[in-house]
């Protein structure tokens, strides 16, 4: 790995980050803190259209205080595997278990924000005896019921195939027109710039695989600890499902932000500590 440490001119420090190659899946980009000496592993698994530094860029530091922290940018986001196939949530799933085979790690704690949620759940459903326990964030089992809700991921899978078959200029248009327009004037240039690293195309299909997604019918077999940090003033994905979540995994605790679903970014203060309490809350009981 081609080591890179991070200090942007107008950005947050971030920790030690590299290129890392995965055998036969791909290149992404980790980052990583060592933590305390024998300390529990989290894998930070980020959301939709975001990148690990732009989901998690406060969180980092105070997390490797305490323990072992793992980032990786998942596919067609930022500097994430690039690849011909559709996008599939189990693709990265199995991408971050490479992550952690490459670094030499038997077991982890996942910890999933909004998209990253489903991805964690599909990690335990998939490597079962690497996970130690799940914290999952801003997230659900299920992200579409409703006409409105259908009637969007239609459109997100339409313009996905269009983004497969349009050339790069295209695909820049497409950036810009649908995504970093409606960012420029509150987002710093260093977050601008990491969201300009995306592959549409596989992004937007992240979006249609992200409507698809639905553990209902497996949720209560999950068994190990598992904290639910529910954002209580969330406009993406509802409270009602983040309750759902909770409520069908045995023995899972809840940590309320009063926040929206950019909480992590918007209101450290108050989602840090929770998500702190949540980790602490896993590996107590694990």
């Amino acid at each position: 790995m081609a080591a890179r440490r991070g200090v942007t001119p107008t950005g947050p420090k971030l920790p030690h980050g590299a290129a890392m190659e995965l055998p036969g899946r791909g290149t992404t980009f980790v980052r990583t803190m060592d933590g305390p000496p024998g300390a529990p592993t989290v894998l930070l698994l980020h959301g939709w259209t975001a990148t690990a530094d732009l989901n998690w860029f406060t969180c980092y530091h105070a997390l490797a205080e305490h323990y072992r922290v793992v980032a990786l940018d998942h596919r067609g986001h930022g500097r994430g595997i690039r690849s011909k196939k559709a996008f599939r949530l189990e693709d990265c799933a199995d991408d971050a278990m490479a992550v952690c085979d490459v670094l030499g790690l038997q077991q982890v704690i996942p910890v999933g924000y909004s998209m990253g949620g489903p991805v964690a759940q599909l990690i335990w459903r998939r490597h079962r005896e690497r996970v130690r326990a799940l914290v999952l964030c801003a997230t659900a089992p299920y992200f579409l019921t409703s006409r409105e809700e259908r009637m969007g991921f239609i459109g997100l899978s339409g313009m996905a195939t269009l983004a497969r078959l349009t050339p790069a200029q295209a695909r820049t248009w497409l950036t810009e027109q649908f995504y970093l327009q409606r960012k420029t004037e509150s987002w710093e240039p260093w977050a601008i710039q990491e969201a300009s690293l995306h592959d549409w195309r596989m992004v937007l299909e992240a979006g249609r695989a992200i409507g698809r997604f639905n553990s209902r019918e497996w949720i209560d077999e999950i068994d190990v600890p598992t904290s639910v940090v529910i954002t209580m003033r969330d406009r993406v994905v509802p409270v009602r499902r983040q309750v759902r979540l909770f409520e069908g995994i045995h023995r899972a605790e809840a940590f309320r932000v009063d926040g929206d679903h950019d909480s992590i970014a918007a209101n450290p203060d108050r989602f840090v500590p929770t998500l702190l309490r949540a980790v602490s809350s896993v590996i107590e009981r694990s």
